[in-house]
């Protein structure tokens, strides 16, 4: 079973919070982590900008990937958030089978 880093930006640290709630509430990732306090130069509709925005870091099983990036698209505040995919290619097991562990549907039968 393999995992991967889902890697998004929003544009406070209240977003980027809601957000991982939502997707760790939802099992479509093990844990978020936020970091608030980011500063991102980019280009946008022919225009330098600079702003102040959070990093959120969500990891989760790579079958649930596209349904996380969906998910997280559906709630963005942006029109074209930043949400990219990055592989696990290893580390600690006992981590790794709890991200496995953590995505796994729930039986509430």
């Amino acid at each position: 079973m393999s995992q991967c880093l889902l890697y998004a930006t929003a544009a406070s640290r209240d977003e980027a919070l809601a957000l991982g709630r939502t997707l760790v509430e939802a099992r479509l990732a093990a844990c978020a982590n936020v970091l608030d306090g980011m500063t991102s130069v980019y280009r946008w509709q022919d225009e330098l900008r600079e702003d102040r925005e959070a990093v959120l870091i969500l990891k989760t099983r790579a079958e649930f990937a596209d349904a996380a990036i969906a998910r997280l698209r559906e709630l963005h505040s942006y029109d074209c958030p930043c949400v990219l995919r990055l592989p696990i290619e290893g580390g600690n097991p006992e981590f790794l089978a709890w991200i496995a562990a953590e995505t796994a549907p729930v039986n509430r039968d």
